[in-house]
């Protein structure tokens, strides 16, 4: 019988930007990982001397077979699953039976020797975050490294502040971009620490490893040895604390890649042009349409994860020593949540990276307003000549008039001065050192990295 078609991923996966990121965190993936576990389960047990040498030897050789064979039936494993609550239980059987296929002379007791499926189950899990968390590193990286591209060639470059959907005041495209970047990197070292603090989990039927002892924290951390994890300083079968730092750690860098495609949306559009992506979407009806597709997906992926953050917090209450319920919703909800911040990242990387700026289309929407811009200029330098400024210039603003023909201004002060005040070139403020900060703020953290 043929597997069954794959519920989800293959269509859409590709367009959220989560097309590699699918085959380390599908079905097949957790089965591979979940093996793996096992196998050097058996390896630290017999560095242990809880089984014989030979014995892991054979089991290790056995599951790499199935895992190179792929001979695990996805499928059929999570029909099985069904009747335990959870896919661990078939799989051990399934091994049990390839190991004594094999006809190695192994008991099939040392095989799972002394964990609980949610042993396996959890590291397997953490697993899977490290790799596929890996990959989302390295797109955020990737983003930052475009969003620094772009702060330091627009680095001087003005553009109208907007403020609640409005023109506030001059900044530069330089001061965004460093934004963008900075929020890109502070969520990736977020992210880092989270993915770094994750451990290998084995503490038996109720956490006390009763089953191992006196070898059971030994094996534990040779066991993280084994699997490159982090070594657990206790068991953690109800204090879910590490997943909820890595679901928030993924929240915010999926919170930072919106904000960064909210305003590119913005952007891109027709009344405003100051930037657009430089492989745009086409639409199936309009043969003019130009759509920051990447910048949309992004968003789009990025809307989904509140939820799922939300999910895992809220389902910390593992009670007493295994949960009922709360740990089961951890599992897909979490794979999703690495899914869908990673393809986030993803498209935001590849929107950052290709964009095109057009400080034309900034330059003309900084003068739509005929001056009004700089009306906050115009009060302070009219401000020193009287007490009356800012009425003055709000009148004068609500006229319509260009500032620089309106008599009362006009008493206070020539049209010369009005005109200079309204260059937006020189009412940046600190601009400029908030980009060259901000440029020093992401290189002094790459150097704490290294």
């Amino acid at each position: 019988m043929n597997s069954p078609e794959p519920s989800r991923g293959a269509l859409f996966d590709p367009t959220f930007g989560a097309g590699e990121l699918s085959a380390l965190l599908s079905d097949r993936a957790w089965v591979t990982a979940m093996v793996e576990v096992e196998a050097a389960l058996a390896r630290a047990e017999a560095k242990c001397d809880v089984i014989p040498a030979a014995s892991a030897d054979a089991i290790s050789s056995v599951f790499a077979r199935v895992v190179a064979e792929g001979s695990v039936d996805v499928g059929a494993l999570g029909e099985a699953a069904a009747a335990g609550g959870n896919p661990v239980i078939p799989l051990v059987k399934l091994l049990r039976g390839e190991v004594a296929a094999a006809d190695l002379g192994v008991p099939g007791s040392h095989v799972h020797k002394g964990a609980t499926s949610q042993d396996i189950l959890d590291t397997a899990l953490m697993l899977l975050c490290r790799r596929s968390g890996a990959h989302i590193l390295a797109s955020l990286d990737e983003a930052v490294l475009c969003a620094e591209a772009l702060a330091r060639a627009q680095r001087d470059t003005p553009i109208a502040g907007r403020t609640l959907g409005q023109q506030a005041i001059p900044t530069t495209f330089g001061v965004l971009a460093a934004g963008w970047m900075t929020a890109l990197h502070r969520a990736s070292r977020a992210l880092f620490d989270a993915l770094d603090g994750l451990p290998v989990q084995l503490g038996g039927a109720a956490g006390t490893s009763a089953a191992l002892h006196p070898h059971g924290l030994d094996v534990a951390d040779v066991l993280a040895d084994e699997l490159g994890l982090a070594r657990q300083d206790v068991p953690w079968h109800t204090d879910r604390t590490r997943i909820a730092l890595l679901a928030s750690a993924l929240g915010t860098a999926a919170g930072a890649v919106s904000k960064i495609a909210t305003d590119l949306v913005f952007l891109s559009s027709t009344e405003v042009g100051e930037v657009s992506e430089g492989s745009p979407g086409g639409s199936s009806a309009m043969p003019h349409k130009r759509n920051p597709v990447a910048a949309i997906a992004a968003r789009a992926a990025s809307r989904r994860t509140p939820g799922l953050v939300a999910t895992i917090l809220g389902s910390m209450d593992h009670e007493q020593q295994r949960a009922a319920g709360a740990w089961h919703a951890e599992w897909e909800t979490l794979t999703d949540l690495l899914r869908l911040t990673g393809g986030a990242v993803a498209r935001i990387a590849d929107s950052l990276g290709g964009l095109n700026v057009h400080p034309d289309a900034m330059a003309r929407n900084l003068d739509i307003t005929g001056g009004l811009l700089l009306a906050e200029r115009v009060t302070g330098a009219l401000s020193a000549r009287t007490d009356n400024a800012r009425d003055l210039v709000t009148a004068a603003c609500e006229t319509g008039h260009p500032l620089d023909e309106d008599p009362g201004l006009l008493e206070y002060l020539q049209v010369d001065e009005i005109r200079a005040l309204l260059d937006p070139a020189g009412y940046l403020g600190h601009a400029h050192d908030i980009v060259d900060r901000a440029l020093e703020t992401v290189a002094r953290g790459r150097e704490g990295t290294r």
